[in-house]
């Protein structure tokens, strides 16, 4: 008979030392080993005692931060992310993978003892609780991650925030949710005001709709105002839609990468999931299963209400993950980690980069003439 082996740790400094490990595993919510084996490259002191800078220029701390689509925007637009959070193991490893200037604090942001200095705060709080295809349920505690955000706010002091959200945010309790959260914002010493954009206004060549509430510090002479969209029908000027030939088309089959490959549900099949060359994407959801379908081949069906066929005379394939993540407006050579279904879930969940930059830029132009000033006035003193 075969019995486990255990490991005989008789000094008391041993056992110690894996107490240590097992809860500083538990809070970056990974395994044993694979927090052992990173800290055998790095050094168990040096990664503790990590240090960055807070409170420089143009500096942002990210909350939910996801695979980075959010702070890839923020980047693009001037900023620097210093500090970032997130829970979700493969979302960490892509975000390390493609930010590793920045310092990823892993695991849950409940856990989180303090957050550094910023000029700007952003994170998109999980949404599960207030989408429009959930149950929105008021006691799903999802719905109240955003006090660590209003906590974040109170301990990081940032000049401006950006939280997103799905729509159904804006009706959930007749409109009484977002409400009591930009009151608690409010308290925070911060003008708020909330927006509803659409991704493909912004140059991303997806409809998706999104709630943004913008918070500016009382004591910042700034009035924020959401960027005019630059991209529409081709009229006043904006300049036309970007479609799925403009993002997609240019791929060989060789670059399309791996397909999420399974049966339609019926669930898949009560809408339409196919738009043409010439059209934007529907949303990418956070599910391989519910890609949407490859603009080739002829379009669906329509028999009846909820229910849609696929015409047999042509084949029909979901949009791969590396398509999906063009239509997300990443860059083409942004690293994912995980699984397919899992790197479809952080591409899904992501911000589109795109639209982040349009948002942000505002806050950036800001911030370059402010702290011209503040060198100024330096300079003088």
């Amino acid at each position: 008979m075969k019995t486990t082996q255990l490991i005989s740790l008789s000094k008391s400094e041993h056992r110690e030392l894996i107490n240590k490990l097992e809860d500083l595993a538990s809070k970056e919510n990974r395994s044993l080993s694979d927090t052992i084996m990173h800290l055998l490259g790095i050094g168990y002191s040096e990664y503790i005692n990590r240090s960055i800078e807070d409170s420089i220029p143009y500096s942002v701390v990210s909350l939910f931060a996801g695979a980075g689509g959010l702070d890839t925007g923020l980047k693009m637009a001037g900023f620097n992310v210093i500090w970032a959070n997130e829970i979700d193991k493969d979302a960490c490893e892509t975000y390390v993978a493609n930010h590793p200037e920045t310092y990823v604090e892993r695991g849950d942001v409940r856990n989180v003892k303090s957050f550094p200095k910023a000029d700007l705060v952003v994170g998109g709080y999980p949404c599960q609780g207030f989408s429009l295809a959930g149950n929105r349920l008021m006691t799903d505690e999802r719905n109240y991650l955003y006090r660590e955000f209003v906590r974040c706010l109170r301990q990081a002091n940032p000049k401006f925030f950006i939280a997103e959200n799905v729509k159904g945010l804006l009706t959930m309790a007749g409109g009484q949710i977002i409400e009591a959260m930009i009151q608690d914002f409010r308290n925070e010493g911060y003008i708020v005001n909330h927006h509803l954009v659409n991704a493909k206004d912004y140059g991303v060549p997806q409809d998706r709709e999104r709630v943004l509430i913008i918070g500016v510090r009382e004591d910042i002479d700034f009035k924020y105002e959401i960027p005019n969209p630059t991209h529409g029908d081709g009229l006043f000027g904006l300049k036309p839609y970007v479609t799925l030939k403009d993002a997609i088309g240019h791929l060989k089959p060789s670059e399309v990468g791996e397909i999420y490959d399974s049966t339609f549900s019926s669930r898949y099949l009560s809408r339409n999931r196919k738009r043409a060359w010439d059209e934007v994407s529907f949303t990418i959801q956070a599910s391989g299963r519910h890609a949407p379908l490859h603009p080739s081949g002829e379009p669906m069906i329509k028999l009846g209400t909820d229910e849609w066929i696929l015409p047999e005379t042509s084949e029909h394939r979901r949009l791969s993950a590396v398509e999906c993540a063009l239509i997300q407006t990443f860059p083409a050579d942004y690293i994912w980690k995980g699984s397919l279904g899992s790197i479809h879930k952080q591409i899904g969940n992501a911000v589109p980069c795109l639209l982040a930059k349009a948002v942000a830029k505002p806050m950036f132009d800001f911030l370059k003439q402010y702290y011209v000033q503040v060198e100024r006035q330096e300079r003088v003193g």
